[in-house]
């Protein structure tokens, strides 16, 4: 079951497979696998229905639905790299995995978890230049440097968490193969480790401070700039209207860095009681997914009008092809 190797009196153990524990002794814990079954749903109607706007709607062919649609994407692959995983894991009790399968889960969860962010800061970007320097905007933000931003996401992206799942293939597993969460979490699988895991603690807290709460920093020092620029602007109508273009991103901000701010601050506080951990957690990582494209469908003038041109060019066909369909039937009726 496990795999040695003796060098200089050390014995390095890896296991075959881990055993991703879950709720401890919450009875009916199944049916909160289903909601979250109901949550993914959701999520892959929504993230589709964005995307596909974005694609049709010619008037959202701008570098700033580039960014959009990447975040569309992000949230897409991410739910679906983790929640069917979970479900398969905890509704139909396969909490086994392999250790190989163990890293690559845990490789696509934090890859994804990661892109969000920094899209995140790409859409607070735009709205800066927006707003700051508005006769600049389209000279600044333009397709091609909003590619080569994702490009360069996606490469530091995967570069630094194929190192961060490197490093646990370093740790030898001599204690027990049970982890206390429902993914195959880095910051709980380097605590099993019965040799040593300095480097696994730090890439932990470069990954939580340099991938998560720099990107955060960065968009409130977006956001203070964009007030200072407002505060400047005589009209008080165009003041709001400057303001509405920030409010979708601004709600996704808050809905995807405050649960997970405040789940690590409590987990370093105070004492956390695990399944209340792994409820927060779970919720942390697949809830704002799934609000982020309803958030932008309803909080975006050019999306609904967008969604509302496409709703009357697809009314107008399907009337096309009845009336074509009628003249052909009276036309062989004819002959």
């Amino acid at each position: 079951m496990t795999s040695m190797s003796n060098s200089a009196n050390v014995t390095f153990v890896r296991p075959a497979t881990f055993f991703i524990k879950g709720f401890s002794n919450i009875p009916h814990a199944k049916y909160y696998y289903v909601f979250l079954s109901f949550v993914y749903v959701v999520t892959v109607l929504g993230n589709s229905f964005i995307m596909c706007v974005i694609y049709l709607a010619r008037r959202l062919h701008t570098a700033k639905y580039i960014a959009v649609f990447h975040l569309a994407l992000s949230d897409l692959c991410g739910s679906s790299a983790l929640i069917p995983k979970l479900i398969d894991t905890f509704l139909f009790d396969h909490q086994e995995i392999s250790y190989e399968a163990c890293l690559a889960y845990m490789f696509f969860v934090y890859h994804f978890m990661n892109l969000q962010s920094f899209t995140l800061l790409v859409l607070a970007k735009d709205r800066l230049v927006a707003i700051c320097f508005p006769l600049r905007y389209h000279a600044i933000v333009t397709k091609t440097a909003m590619f080569l931003i994702i490009g360069v996401m996606w490469i530091l992206s995967v570069t630094y968490f194929s190192v961060l799942v490197g490093s646990v293939s370093r740790l030898s597993f001599c204690r027990s193969n049970v982890i206390d969460s429902h993914f195959c979490d880095q910051g709980l699988i380097h605590k099993l480790a019965c040799n040593d895991n300095s480097i696994n603690i730090i890439m932990g807290k470069i990954s939580f401070g340099l991938l998560m709460c720099t990107p955060l920093i960065l968009i409130i020092i977006s956001y203070f700039c964009i007030a200072l620029a407002l505060l400047k602007i005589a009209h008080g109508a165009e003041r709001i209207k400057a303001m509405k273009t920030c409010t979708s991103h601004l709600i996704l901000v808050a809905i995807s860095y405050i649960p997970l701010i405040s789940n690590n601050i409590a987990a370093v506080t105070t004492p956390v009681h695990p399944n209340t951990r792994l409820i927060n957690n779970s919720l942390t990582q697949t809830i704002p997914p799934m609000l982020n494209p309803i958030i932008y469908t309803l909080k975006t003038e050019e999306v609904m009008q967008s969604i509302r041109e496409l709703y009357k060019r697809s009314k107008i066909n399907t009337t096309k092809i009845i009336k074509c369909t009628r003249g052909n039937s009276k036309q062989k009726i004819l002959v």
